[in-house]
This record gives structure tokens, C-alpha cells and sequence, in this order.
């Protein structure tokens, strides 16, 4: 059932017509004075600072939302930055190794060039190709042979000084028994005073015994030991050894020392062979035929 309302006893105030036109009216009139004079200026901050509250409180999710959003993307990418400056530090700690390693080849690679000038024309270069798998044996494998006039028993060297001697010659390759094998010696004399001997490989690694000396010969720790030349293997004055240790016993009559290799045993792949530089052998000339007939009918 719809109520009917009587209606209203009396009309009070003007339309919403009048209304509208007034107050529009009023605000242009206002914009219109502001614009002028800034008469409302101190209205807006005023209000302003009464709005600020509600502002922050209306934007509050929002900021939240954004900065929760932030925090993550942010970890996220921290995360990925940190992998890839890892990344960058481990190829750049490899490319230095390489640029370490490629220095110093090079240094060695100046020394042995150096050497090669004070043995012209009877020098080889020679890269290793393999080492001895026998644990007593030291022993290496290069890549000359007789094909490049390597012979057995042709010293080999680095840029310090003697690393062994060829045992075994094969046409594209060699054998090199090093230094500190237990089956080498080398006739060496002693930089100071001149005093000769002979060093032999050791059954301990790294190591070369200096046997048979009188406990009362004139060697000390430190002393520089080069070859002698006897024999005529080794070139004289190629540097072998250091004296590192001496044990002197009054029971014993000869003392116990120990020398440590001056070149790189085990530590360089480029060295070089002392060639004997030996002109081949020629072959046997076959007799003329006339020579043969002659004795034949002799």
C-alpha cells in the first residue's frame, strides 16, 4: 500500500535551480579575487594541514603494498648481482692464473733463449711429452729423436742448469733419465775452491747425494756445485746442485751431504739437448764395376 504524504504547508528556501547558479557564481567570483589578490592562500594551508592526515591515511596501503613489493624485488635483485659478481671474480682469478702462468713461460722461455746463444748451433729444443709412471724411476719422454740427431747420452738442461742426460733415442722421440734418478752421476766440482766430486741421484725425491767425501773436505752448506767437464758428457760449468745438508760423524770416515738440484727437475715443460753435433756416419761406397771384374778375372 503506497502512503500518500500531504503536502507541504509551506515552500522554504529557493530552488536547486537558484541554488546551483549562486554558488557557481560565488566560486568564480572567489577563483576570480584569489587569482588577484591571494586572499585564500592562508585558507589552503591551512586546510591543507587538516587534509595531510587523512592523505597519508588514504595512501597508507598503497605505500605499504609498495614498499613490501620493493623489499622483495630489491632482495631478488641483490640476489642475481651477487651471483653474477661471483661469477665475474672466478673467470677474472682464472684469466690471472693464465696471465701468470703465460708470464712466466714466457721469462723461462727468455732464459732458455739466452742459453741456446752460448751453445750455437748444438742446442735442441725439446718439449716433454710424458713422465715415468714408475715410482722409483725418473724418467721423461720428448719429442726429439733421431730424426732431429738426438743420440743417447746427450745431456739435457733447462735455463737454471742440468736436468739429466738422453738414455734411449728413438726416431721421433727420447727417453731423459733425470738427475736425481738413483741410476745418475754427474762429475761436478765446487764453485769455491775448485774441490771435484760426483753427485748421484738419491732415492729421495728432490734430493742428490754427494757421497765419498772425507769428513775434514773443505765444503759448506751453500756452496755451488757446476759440472767439471771430466768425462765428457756434460759441458763445464753448467750449474747442478746446492749444498743444502752435511752430517759429519768422527765414527764414519766419509760425511753424509745432500744437495738440492738447481734447475727445474720436474717443475719446466721446454728444454733444451746439448747435441754432440757428430757429423753422420757416411755410408760404405760400393767398388766400381770395373774394379770387381778385375779382381774376378784376377
Amino acid at each position: 500500500m503506497v502512503e500518500i504524504q500531504p503536502p507541504a504547508f509551506f515552500k522554504r528556501g529557493p530552488s536547486p535551480l537558484a541554488r546551483f547558479t549562486v554558488f557557481s557564481l560565488l566560486a568564480v567570483i572567489f577563483m576570480i579575487v584569489d587569482a588577484h589578490h591571494q586572499y585564500l592562500a592562508v585558507v589552503r594551508q591551512g586546510l591543507s594541514v587538516v587534509v595531510y592526515p587523512l592523505q597519508k591515511l588514504a595512501n597508507a596501503p598503497a605505500d605499504a603494498f609498495a614498499q613490501v613489493s620493493g623489499f622483495f624485488v630489491s632482495q631478488a635483485t641483490l640476489q642475481d648481482e651477487n651471483l653474477r659478481l661471483k661469477r665475474q671474480v672466478l673467470m677474472n682469478a682464472v684469466k690471472l692464473q693464465r696471465y701468470q702462468s703465460i708470464n712466466a713461460e714466457n721469462a723461462y722461455l727468455r732464459k732458455l733463449f739466452d742459453i741456446r746463444r752460448r751453445f750455437p748451433e748444438k742446442v735442441i729444443a725439446t718439449e716433454i711429452l710424458s713422465t715415468s709412471r714408475d715410482p722409483y724411476s725418473q724418467k721423461i719422454i720428448v719429442d726429439r729423436g733421431t730424426y732431429q740427431h738426438v743420440a743417447a747420452g746427450e745431456p739435457v738442461i733447462d735455463a737454471i742448469g742440468v736436468i739429466g742426460q738422453v738414455t734411449q733415442a728413438y726416431p721421433f722421440s727420447s727417453e731423459v733419465t733425470l738427475l736425481t734418478d738413483k741410476d745418475m752421476a754427474v762429475p761436478v766440482k765446487v764453485v769455491r775452491n775448485g774441490l771435484r766430486a760426483v753427485v748421484f741421484g738419491s732415492s729421495r725425491r728432490g734430493v742428490l747425494d754427494l757421497p765419498y767425501m772425507p769428513i775434514n773436505a773443505d765444503i759448506q752448506n751453500g756452496d755451488v756445485l757446476v759440472t767439471s767437464g771430466i768425462g765428457g758428457v756434460y759441458p763445464p760449468g753448467l750449474p747442478v746442485a746446492v749444498v743444502s745438508r752435511i752430517e759429519r760423524n768422527a765414527a764414519y770416515a766419509f760425511a753424509k751431504i745432500a744437495c738440492t738440484p738447481s734447475a727445474g727437475v720436474g717443475r719446466h715443460q721446454q728444454l733444451l739437448i746439448l747435441t754432440s753435433n757428430r757429423p753422420p756416419t757416411p755410408a760404405p761406397a760400393a767398388p766400381a764395376r770395373g774394379a770387381r771384374k778385375k779382381t774376378h778375372d784376377g
